[in-house]
């Protein structure tokens, strides 16, 4: 049998023969533990060159998603494939050509950077390690800083610390898990620019956030809620395919009002959105019939489009809690 190596190398020097397959396609994936289903069936298609989204509340099933994607866990079900690697039998391969980047900083706080990037490169045996290191740094913007110790770094640092890191034995996948938590809007928008050109030269990119404005930045999104994938596609299909209407109301005592307005047949929610509220339904006639009585003076009715804030929620209060 071919080793790990053996089975990634002949996968690379078989990609131009595989460059209108998937990245990503596996089917039925499901994942327990302790008897708690937490990704459950889960179908994904993933193209070459795509920045897919993964997103979803706290505890519905994506990280373990994600490890079961890069070999790092084996599902209980399920088969397809990653990088055209058999997803049960070639986990080994597979995480040799993929970038995985956790939610929490993983590298080494008291080694320098150049120190956490020379450790990562040992452990994937680079050829010329010093070239490949020195080439990172460069791309990453490291390059000043790769003396200082890691645990000194701001939180942005330490994120383009953890992505040259994903990205020195360069990968065919990057898998990165909510990387941008807890840095600040700057940091965040270089981060995406970056993704984004990195896509650009042929790079597949799935990564799980919680922002919105960041979803809007992917090719396509796909929403897991409690194990279970609600809908999958584009921004604007799956906006579309919510059929959700969308009122925007300003006026005075406005927590009064949304609770008045949560129990009327017809609104499947209310929100705070800014200074006002968001009221929406799925039934136009009955939402309006319901709310006409509230839809005088103090009070300013709009109607708004429905955003991804608005349609994921609205998924969201669909599927129970799969806490057992």
């Amino acid at each position: 049998m071919r080793s790990a190596r053996g089975q990634a190398e002949a996968a690379i020097m078989n990609d131009v023969t595989t460059e209108n397959a998937p990245v990503i396609d596996v089917r039925g994936v499901t994942k327990q533990f302790d008897g708690r289903i937490v990704v459950d069936h889960v179908d994904l298609r993933v193209e070459r060159g795509e920045i897919y989204g993964f997103l979803g509340p706290n505890g519905s099933g994506k990280t373990t998603f994600i490890r079961m994607l890069c070999g790092l866990l084996t599902p209980d079900a399920g088969t397809g494939t990653c990088l055209g690697l058999d997803l049960l039998r070639e986990q080994r391969a597979i995480r040799l050509q993929v970038g995985y980047m956790t939610q929490r900083f993983s590298l080494y706080t008291d080694l320098t950077v150049r120190e956490n990037l020379d450790f990562v490169a040992r452990l994937f045996a680079l050829p010329q390690r010093r070239a490949a290191i020195d080439r990172t740094l460069e791309e990453l913007g490291l390059t000043a800083r790769q003396k200082q110790l890691a645990g000194t770094l701001s939180g942005g640092w330490k994120q383009r610390l953890a992505l040259a890191a994903c990205m020195l034995h360069a990968p065919r996948l990057l898998l990165l898990d909510e990387p941008t938590a807890g840095v600040d809007p700057q940091a965040r928008r270089d981060f995406w620019e970056r993704i984004h050109d990195l896509a650009g030269r042929g790079l597949t990119v799935l990564i799980s956030t919680h922002y919105m404005d960041e979803a809007e930045r992917c090719h396509r999104l796909a929403y897991l809620a409690y194990g279970h994938l609600l809908t999958q596609g584009t921004a604007a299909e799956i906006v579309k395919e919510a059929a959700l209407e969308t009122w925007e109301v300003d006026g005075p005592d406005l927590s009064q009002l949304a609770a008045q307005l949560r129990v009327l047949p017809g609104v499947t929610q209310v929100t705070a959105f800014g200074a006002g509220l968001h009221v929406s339904g799925t039934d136009p006639a009955t939402l309006h019939r319901a709310t006409a009585p509230y839809r005088r003076a103090p009070y300013r009715w709009t109607p708004t489009p429905s955003g991804m804030e608005d349609v994921f929620i609205h998924l969201m209060q669909q599927v129970p809690d799969n806490v057992t």
